[in-house]
């Protein structure tokens, strides 16, 4: 049995305030019984891509840098497996980065974004390169875990992916929420809880989902032009809500046995009964 945590949290603040903040409400986890904490996507700061500007390349680190120092420590100190999210740096390529750390502090390993969405007020391809193909999961003391970001949220041949390769939970930090424009009566919300569950109930893995909250403005403009919207959630192996956060900044807690997916996968034999050799996608599909 492990407690997993997941920390919605408000962003919209300064880099060194953001980090404390952070800090502060991992301890608060960790003080709670949490032995794997996850945060928002990006959430050292304020959410930039609200807009194209080349000056925010500046926010972008390396690793290693102040960040993973910052968070290897915290996590050091809090005894916790940590799962963050940053604006990487590499070889001249940018990317949205998550970085998981060991309960000793060490990096475990990084996933870099498979999936850049380009909407209003979400212009992510300005500023991120696709990730670097590695879809596999990162090896920690709780296990294996199934590191994913945001807008990978709406596929399944990640989450599959992942769980083929021995993924023990799939894990998403996030940034979503809606822009002025919006008025969807909470159906755009709907949809991303019931996508996510489906990957549990399909894959039979706990499902750990953590956005951001609250309404943020553009850095240059200071018009409040996102909100949002919270509700993070965690599953069980068969899709059932364990926690749920609401539009507020809160940490939700839910104790996970990982040896529940082996029986659920021999109660719904959804694996026994794949055939990937006849699910060659027809080139169409992608253009």
């Amino acid at each position: 049995m492990i407690r997993v945590s997941a920390i919605q949290q408000l962003c919209n603040m300064p880099q060194a305030q953001a980090y404390q903040h952070s800090a502060e409400l991992i301890f608060t986890a960790s003080n709670n019984g949490a032995d794997l904490v996850v945060l928002p996507e990006l959430h050292s700061g304020a959410y930039f891509p609200q807009r194209e500007d080349k000056q925010f390349f500046n926010l972008a680190q390396s690793i290693p840098g102040d960040f993973t120092k910052h968070f290897a420590s915290v996590a050091k100190r809090a005894g916790v497996v940590l799962v963050s999210s940053m604006f990487e740096k590499h070889n001249n390529k940018y990317f949205n980065t998550a970085v998981v750390f060991d309960s000793d502090g060490t990096i475990a390993g990084i996933y870099r974004k498979t999936h850049i969405p380009e909407d209003p007020g979400f212009y992510e391809k300005f500023y991120f390169a696709n990730g670097d193909g590695q879809i596999k999961p990162i090896t920690t003391s709780l296990g294996k875990l199934g590191v994913l970001v945001c807008w990978d949220q709406w596929f399944p041949e990640t989450a599959r992916t992942m769980a083929a390769r021995g993924a023990n939970m799939l894990i998403y930090p996030t940034a979503i929420g809606t822009i002025p424009e919006d008025n969807d009566n909470g159906a755009f919300l709907d949809a991303w809880i019931t996508i996510q569950r489906s990957h549990s109930i399909a894959n039979a893995l706990p499902v750990i989902s953590v956005n951001r909250v609250g309404l943020e403005e553009d850095l240059l403009s200071t018009v409040k032009s996102i909100d949002f919207w919270g509700h993070s959630f965690i599953t069980s192996a068969m899709g059932e809500l364990l926690a749920q956060a609401d539009e507020t900044p809160q940490i939700i807690y839910a104790d996970i046995k990982l040896d529940n997916t082996l029986k659920t996968r021999r109660m719904w034999p959804f694996y026994r009964d794949l055939r990937p050799s006849l699910y060659s996608l027809p080139r169409s599909i992608c253009d």
